[in-house]
């Protein structure tokens, strides 16, 4: 099953649908769900490392721009779908940064910190002084070593799968899986990944729980050999590098949201990243796991587009309450 078949599964009705105020639904939306404005992509280089990145521009700015850092499995397409809400918002960058994606080979000597400045430099070639920060699992690794080395770059943030320690168990299998790639025992990487970013059965209901599993098996799977030595490096990279470093954030509105069933990186490891920043708050997603903005598309593009331009995130249909849990539980959020 494609990607796009996976996402054209959602469901929601109708009025469920996340809406700009006062706009219709469907409002000046182009093919792929991408809504109607300018597409462009552009090559750039860093320290001699070629990536990529996608801007789509609309012809409002209700707020700053909006970039979003994903997974390591993802890459900046993957986000093609909530661009036909996001997008409403104005700018919407995406991209593959050194080592991911369709950009250069990065060596795993190179960590977070290279990642980050990256981040900066793309900005700097974009000439958008501040952002608002989506990052998800690993790229919300890069986004908070971003938000503490480029303060003033940031806007709001907001982490989806996010945690301040990687599990042991997980980091004993990555030197394993490690083992497996040069062995090209690829459909036994697969299948244990697919077990890791989807919650086991019986833990409650997630949404497109079967069609997300086979998507994500079948992504790794199919990993050409240059995907699958980016993928290797990878996980070296995790293992030599500082995931989290508990250093200042900057003291801007933040939500740090995960799936209600997340096993991976649970409620519990969210509400300790939560607590970490100073003007936070934490959300669970109903019915979704790890891959929550997958699962729940245009749930999760409401969230994003309220939270950036600073409506209430009380009552929503599909999301908890918010909790306040950052170091400054005194300011108002």
């Amino acid at each position: 099953m494609s990607i796009d078949a996976v996402l054209a599964q959602d469901q929601e009705s109708p009025s469920a649908r996340p809406l700009i105020p006062g706009q219709e639904a469907d409002e000046g939306t182009g093919a792929g769900g991408t809504a109607a404005g300018q597409v462009e992509e552009r090559d750039l280089m860093f320290d001699g490392f070629r990536y990529t990145c996608r801007v789509v521009r609309h012809g409002r700015r209700l707020t700053e721009p909006l970039l979003v850092l994903g997974g390591s499995s993802q890459d900046r397409n993957s986000w093609v779908r909530h661009e036909k809400w996001l997008s409403q918002l104005g700018q919407v960058i995406t991209v593959d940064l050194p080592g991911y994606g369709t950009a250069d080979f990065l060596p795993a000597s190179y960590g977070v910190d290279f990642l980050a400045a990256a981040v900066r430099q793309l900005l700097d070639e974009l000439a958008v002084p501040r952002v608002n920060l989506v990052a998800a699992c690993y790229g919300g690794a890069v986004g908070l070593r971003f938000a503490q080395h480029y303060p003033g770059m940031l806007a709001r943030l907001l982490l989806v799968g996010m945690t301040t320690r990687i599990p042991a168990d997980y980091a004993a299998a990555m030197e394993r899986w490690s083992v497996m790639i040069d062995r090209g025992e690829t459909e036994s990487i697969a299948r244990e990944l697919a077990d890791r970013f989807m919650s086991p059965p019986g833990t409650g209901r997630v949404r497109k729980h079967a069609a997300v599993s086979r998507l994500v098996y079948q992504q790794i799977a199919g990993q050409d050999p240059e995907q699958l030595r980016k993928s290797a490096e990878h996980n070296t990279r995790l293992m030599r590098h500082e995931w989290y470093r508990p250093e200042p954030v900057p003291a801007v509105p933040s939500l740090v949201v995960t799936g209600e069933h997340d096993t991976l990186c649970t409620p519990m490891m969210g509400r300790e990243v939560a607590a970490q920043l100073p003007r936070a708050r934490f959300m669970t997603i109903d019915e979704t796991d790890h891959l929550a903005p997958v699962e729940r598309i245009a749930d999760f593009a409401d969230l994003v587009a309220r939270f950036c331009t600073d409506r209430p995130l009380d009552d929503l249909p599909y999301c908890s309450r918010p909790e306040t849990l950052g170091t400054a539980v005194a300011d108002p959020v």
